[in-house]
């Protein structure tokens, strides 16, 4: 089954956080609507996997700071 988690970080927050997750249709719409405004969309079925048991607005855990540091600066050197 598909897995889509939304992550937003802003600098004056201690760690990215989540900002939506689901799976299936849930998903999809997810995608999609990242795609209408031209948010980037990286497949990593593992770390989504992971990232999925996180409730929303909850930051993400220490484990992930480096997976998720670079997941943005690759983002940010698009």
């Amino acid at each position: 089954m598909e897995k889509a988690v939304a992550i937003k970080y802003t600098p004056d927050l201690p760690a990215p956080f989540i900002i939506a997750k689901g799976k299936g249709a849930i998903a999809e719409i997810i995608k999609k609507i990242a795609e209408e405004n031209g948010i980037h969309i990286m497949s990593m079925p593992d770390l989504a996997e992971s990232l999925i048991e996180i409730d929303e607005g909850t930051f993400i855990p220490e484990e992930y700071y480096k997976i998720i540091a670079e997941i943005l600066v690759f983002i940010q050197h698009l």
